[in-house]
C-alpha cells in the first residue's frame, strides 16, 4: 500500500502596512538585528526541512522590497483574510496537502515551533496552532478604572504559524464572510477542529515600536564580544620617512622591517587576530617567505578584517597608541585615522589613533625605534 505523499507549504502574510509600528517603512521591511524583518521570517521557513514550498503575500507597492527575494510573491488584498486567500490560491496547483499560515512580523519563529505544528497535522489534526497559556491576571476596564476581573483559566495567547489541511482551510476561507482575528477563527467557523501546540515566548509579533528592541534582543541572543591586543616594535634605520597606519610621514630616519615596518598597522592587525584566537601576522604571512619582503602592511590588515567577517564578527572599534619621541604624531592623526578607516571599511569614529612618549626612557626615549600598542573589539553578528 502506497503512503500518500505529504507536501507542506507556508504562506507568509506580509501585505499589511503596520501603522502601529510607527512612521517609516512597513515593519516587514525595516532592519532588525542585521537583516530585515521579512528576511528573518523567510529564512526560518526556508531552512526547515519539512517545508516544501513558500509563498509570500505582499502589498503591490512593495515590489522594490520583494524583487530580490528568492520566493514566489503574490499580491495581497485589502484585508488579512483576502491576503491569505490570495496565498492559498497560489498553491492550488502545487499538490500541497498541508499549509502553514504565518504572520511576517513574527520574525522570531523557531524551527521547533514550526515542527510542532507540522507534527500535529501529520498525526491526524485538521488544524494546529501554537499558543501560550495566559499567566497574568486579567481585568475589565472602563475609562481607566478596573471594573471587573476575568478568569484566565483555559485562555491562551495565539501565535502563528497556524497549520491546516490545505483543501479544508481553502474551502473554509472561501465560505467565510466578514472579518476574522486569525485563520483559526476562519477554520473553526468552517467546522475544523484546531489542536493547540506549545508556543514560544520568542515568537512575539512586532506591533509597536518597542517590539523591535525586544525581538532584536531575542534574535541576537547572548552577545559574543571578543577583545584582542597587539604590540609591535620596529627599530630606526637610515631613511627619510616612516610609514605609520598607512601614511608616509617625513622623518630623518626610516623604520627597519621585513615588510614596510608599519608598526601601527601591525599592532592593529595582531589585535584583530588575537581577538579571533588566530595567532599573529607571522602565522599568516611568515617573514621567511620572500613574497612579503617590503609588502604593504595594508595586505595584512585587510586579511585580518576579512577573516573576522568570514568568522561572523564585526569590528566594533580599534584603539592604537604609537609610542615615540619623534616624529610628532598629533598633526598627522586625522590622516592616519582616515587611511585606516579606508582599509578596514570602518567608520572613522570607530578608530582611535593617538601617541605618547616614554618620557625619554627606554629605547623609544632614546629614539632608537617606535612601539605601538593596539586593542580591537569584535562583536558576533
Amino acid at each position: 500500500m502506497n503512503t500518500p505523499l505529504i507536501k507542506t507549504a507556508a504562506v507568509i502574510v506580509a501585505a499589511g502596512r503596520g501603522t502601529r509600528a510607527g512612521a517609516g517603512l512597513p515593519k516587514q521591511w525595516r532592519p532588525l538585528a542585521g537583516r530585515r524583518v521579512a528576511d528573518w521570517t523567510l529564512a526560518a521557513f526556508q531552512a526547515h526541512p519539512q517545508i516544501d514550498h513558500i509563498v509570500l503575500v505582499a502589498h503591490p507597492d512593495d515590489a522594490i522590497h520583494t524583487d530580490t527575494l528568492n520566493v514566489p510573491v503574490v499580491h495581497g488584498g485589502a484585508t488579512r483574510d483576502a491576503s491569505v486567500r490570495a496565498g492559498l490560491e497560489a498553491l492550488r496547483n502545487q499538490n500541497v496537502t498541508h499549509v502553514l499560515i504565518h504572520d511576517v512580523a513574527r520574525a522570531g519563529i523557531s524551527a521547533n515551533t514550526i515542527s510542532a505544528v507540522i507534527d500535529a497535522l501529520q498525526t491526524g489534526a485538521t488544524g494546529a496552532a501554537p499558543a501560550l497559556p495566559v499567566t497574568d491576571a486579567l481585568w475589565h476596564g472602563v475609562e481607566g478604572t478596573v471594573s471587573g476581573t476575568q478568569s484566565r483559566k483555559n485562555l491562551f495567547r495565539a501565535q502563528t504559524p497556524q497549520g491546516f489541511d490545505f483543501a479544508a482551510i481553502l474551502a473554509a476561507h472561501h465560505a467565510f464572510t466578514g472579518t476574522a482575528a486569525d485563520d483559526v477563527e476562519v477554520a473553526r467557523t468552517g467546522g475544523l477542529d484546531v489542536t493547540i501546540v506549545p508556543g514560544d515566548e520568542g515568537n512575539l509579533k512586532i506591533t509597536t515600536p518597542d517590539d523591535f528592541a525586544r525581538l532584536e534582543t531575542h534574535l541576537r541572543g547572548k552577545m559574543d564580544i571578543r577583545l584582542g591586543n597587539g604590540f609591535d616594535v620596529h627599530a630606526f634605520e637610515e631613511g627619510d620617512h616612516v610609514t605609520l597606519c598607512g601614511v608616509a610621514i617625513p622623518h630623518t630616519k626610516g623604520l627597519k622591517g621585513h615588510s614596510d615596518a608599519d608598526v601601527g598597522m601591525h599592532a592593529v592587525t595582531d589585535a584583530i587576530y588575537g581577538a579571533l584566537a588566530q595567532g599573529d601576522i607571522g602565522r599568516h604571512f611568515p617573514p621567511s617567505e620572500a613574497e612579503w619582503k617590503d609588502a604593504d602592511s595594508a595586505i595584512f590588515l585587510r586579511h585580518a578584517v576579512e577573516l573576522a567577517s568570514s568568522m561572523g564578527y564585526a569590528i566594533s572599534n580599534v584603539d592604537c597608541t604609537l609610542i615615540c619621541e619623534r616624529p610628532k604624531i598629533g598633526p598627522h592623526a586625522p590622516a592616519l585615522t582616515a587611511r585606516m578607516a579606508e582599509i578596514m571599511t570602518l567608520a572613522p569614529d570607530r578608530i582611535s589613533i593617538k601617541a605618547t612618549t616614554s618620557e625619554r626612557l627606554g629605547f623609544t626615549g632614546r629614539e632608537e625605534g617606535i612601539a605601538a600598542l593596539a586593542t580591537a573589539t569584535l562583536v558576533k553578528t
